[in-house]
């Protein structure tokens, strides 16, 4: 079992397959930004074993993502690779869903249970004023599509930020209770080179919440998943609604994850730059015991970060460098 000097038991592991993006979001990006090189990315036989290592250690949670990791190919057959690793029983996907729908049967196939489906604006052109694509009908007939899948649960993840996409707060809780599905408002957070990150822009959570008791009751539920979500049911509906507060309030204490970027870095905590090179452990052939011990101690390393809204400090690298 993997547990960090604050006795938290890390069982979750999210992992970027690549920084490429088919998108690019304003907040996230400010204008063109260079790909690594091929050469640099983890190689699929890389990730498996990783995950391999991670599971002997009690890791039993793997998340999929990016940049858009659908952009990648093969991920159906790394999916399946890592759903069969003895200890792994959840296999789950973030995308902006431009590529879903295409490729959602041969996923389900793989493994795919459940899927995070980032999208920020039910308005068609301001869907493109943000990610500067117009893909708005590919990523909501790939929502349809994975409805229809039989894909459970579907979350939509929405940052929301002040005087650019909050005044569709309703439109986002009526979509959820119209489909279904669980839409998490996440607190617009600060990440690498993008122009648009204010602390004025940010709309805490439990404003968010006001806004939509207003017009609908919320029944609190528990969350299962031991996930940073504050989750509530829509009364009369199956729809959900999830509250991520990363600014506002202290999720840390909570936290049960490291990141494996795209390039090979065990990122212990998402707020922090502090990064450690496993990918030369893999590439020089090290045994699994040495790597084994690396996983530990980069645990072992993780910080508390216990953070205020006003002293949160700006990450370098943006969240496709990272994997969100």
């Amino acid at each position: 079992m993997l547990i960090d000097q604050f006795n938290r038991v890390i069982d979750y592991v999210r992992i970027s397959v690549t920084d490429r993006c088919n998108l690019r979001c304003r907040y996230c990006v400010d204008g063109d930004f260079p790909f690594t090189s091929h050469e640099e990315i983890l190689r699929y036989e890389e990730i498996i074993r990783f995950v391999k290592i991670c599971s002997e250690l009690g890791v039993t949670k793997v998340r999929l993502t990016g940049g858009e990791p659908l952009t990648r190919k093969g991920i159906p057959y790394l999916f399946k690779e890592i759903f069969s690793i003895e200890g792994i029983n959840d296999v789950s996907l973030t995308t902006n869903g431009v590529l879903l729908g295409q490729k959602i049967l041969e996923l389900k196939e793989a493994g795919l249970k459940r899927v995070n489906i980032s999208l920020d604006s039910l308005k068609r052109e301001r869907f493109a004023e943000i990610t500067r694509v117009d893909a708005y009908d590919e990523v909501l007939m790939s929502i349809e599509k994975a409805i229809y899948a039989g894909i459970s649960p579907i979350k939509i993840n929405t940052v929301v930020i002040r005087d650019f996409n909050d005044d569709e707060i309703l439109d986002f809780a009526r979509l959820a209770r119209k489909w279904g599905l669980e839409v998490r408002f996440i607190e617009f957070m600060p990440f690498g080179d993008s122009g648009l990150w204010d602390k004025s822009r940010i709309v805490p959570s439990r404003e968010i919440e006001e806004r939509i008791r207003a017009a609908y009751p919320l029944v609190p539920l528990l969350n299962t998943t031991r996930g940073p979500a504050k989750v509530y049911g829509i009364e009369g509906s199956e729809g959900r609604i999830g509250l991520i507060s990363p600014v506002s309030t202290h999720i840390c204490s909570e936290c049960n994850r490291i990141r494996l970027t795209s390039t090979g870095m065990i990122r212990p905590c998402l707020f922090s730059d502090t990064e450690y090179d496993v990918k030369s452990l893999l590439r020089k052939d090290a045994g699994n015991d040495e790597i084994r011990k690396f996983v530990k101690d980069v645990v072992k390393a993780k910080p508390a970060n216990k953070h205020e809204m006003g002293q949160i400090r700006k990450c370098q690298r943006n969240l496709r460098n990272i994997g969100g």
